[in-house]
């Protein structure tokens, strides 16, 4: 669940729903905690105008440390999906690998070198307001700022798989080796290491009575161990897919219907005897739609005697459709992002070719696999 904010570079940009939660967390514990300590003496409002005000650049910070690593992807011809920010930071959502190790680590590094430079300037800013002997809400908002994207930039260089440091590691490896998913996976090994380490400390923090960082490093750990995990499986399913066309996967050999077709007999001459999720609908060679179990279940079950395909189906108007000369790691995306089992696959005059199903990709991306491909 996340809010559109809008486009930055002609790249969505959107909310999760789990940053207001931790954008809280942190201005009530700027406010409460770490400015009474770092700035005694202010009144509660302004110890709460500074934590608001801090805990937006950083988030901002953020924002502009992941649009760096999208400039560079989409400089180099890459796609990017979105950039979403939540809990733990933000993402950079890209639709396929680093064509050679020198884009992965220039897409890494740029990054970790953003929030040096955003720390560079708000320490300047810092350094500035305090020979002028300015408001100590500006000074106290400018020294977090540059802290914070100082230790932001750190961390991110950690060689831990999926952190920015993780793939700087795995550039070097993947230029080594020559493999990208050997590469993948002994950086991803590395960084569930750390992530496990990480986790380890929380626990003893906890143990040990701080129960607030002990929370936030098992957090931290789960969501990097997690990272790792997808992002290795990520880059499994891109090489196995690269190189081929939906056309080189889709099913060719089609069980069609006719749109007067009775829906029980659909059920039980369909349905209960093929594994097919859906079936394109056609009448004369004509494409007309495709009916899919959704759109049975839809209807009453008392109806289905006197109910037909064409009353139920989803017309080619609605129907989500790829022409056989697209990418099929590109019709894996579209599938997932519109949340449907199959695609209709047709020419460019709308004449049907074949559909597309999780289960033909599935079963490209094992094979590949099982045959070293």
């Amino acid at each position: 669940m996340s809010l559109k904010l809008g486009r930055i570079l002609g790249i969505p940009v959107r909310i999760h729903y789990t940053l207001w939660l931790v954008f809280l967390l942190i201005a009530w514990s700027l406010a409460s905690g770490y400015m009474p300590r770092q700035y005694p003496g202010l009144d509660v409002v302004t110890y709460w105008a500074i934590g608001i005000a801090s805990a937006l650049l950083l988030f901002v910070s953020v924002l502009v440390h992941e649009l760096a690593h999208s400039y560079i992807a989409k400089k180099n011809g890459l796609p990017i999906t979105r950039i979403t920010l939540f809990f733990f930071g933000g993402v950079s959502e890209i639709g396929e690998e680093p064509k050679n190790p020198r884009l992965e680590v220039e897409m890494a590094v740029a990054g970790p070198l953003t929030s040096f430079v955003i720390a560079a300037i708000f320490a300047g800013l810092w350094y500035l307001n305090l020979t002028v002997s300015g408001w100590l809400g500006l000074t106290a908002t400018f020294q977090y700022a540059a802290l914070i994207n100082a230790m932001l930039g750190a961390f991110n260089l950690v060689p831990a798989f999926p952190l920015d440091g993780g793939r700087v590691l795995r550039g070097a490896l993947w230029n080594r080796s020559g493999n990208l998913l050997k590469a993948t996976s002994l950086a991803s090994r590395i960084g569930e290491a750390f992530a496990y380490a990480m986790m380890l400390g929380g626990f003893l923090a906890i143990f040990l009575g701080d129960l607030f960082d002990g929370i936030w490093f098992l957090f931290l750990g789960w969501f990097l161990r997690s990272g790792a995990e997808t992002s290795k499986n990520q880059t499994v399913v891109s090489e196995a897919l690269a190189g081929l066309s939906v056309g080189d996967v889709m099913t060719k050999e089609l069980t069609t219907v006719a749109p007067d077709m009775i829906v029980q007999r659909l059920v039980s001459e369909y349905f209960l005897v093929h594994t097919h999720g859906g079936y394109p609908v056609v009448q004369n060679g004509r494409l007309l739609g495709i009916v899919t179990l959704q759109c049975v279940r839809a209807m009453p079950r008392d109806q289905w005697n006197n109910t037909t395909v064409g009353d139920i189906m989803v017309s080619c108007e609605r129907a989500v459709t790829i022409q056989p000369e697209a990418a099929a790691l590109d019709a894996m995306t579209k599938m997932a992002r519109r949340k449907v089992g199959r695609l209709l696959v047709t020419g460019k005059e709308g004449q049907l070719q074949g559909i597309l199903t999780n289960g033909d990709l599935m079963r490209a991306i094992r094979v590949r696999i099982d045959l070293g491909l």
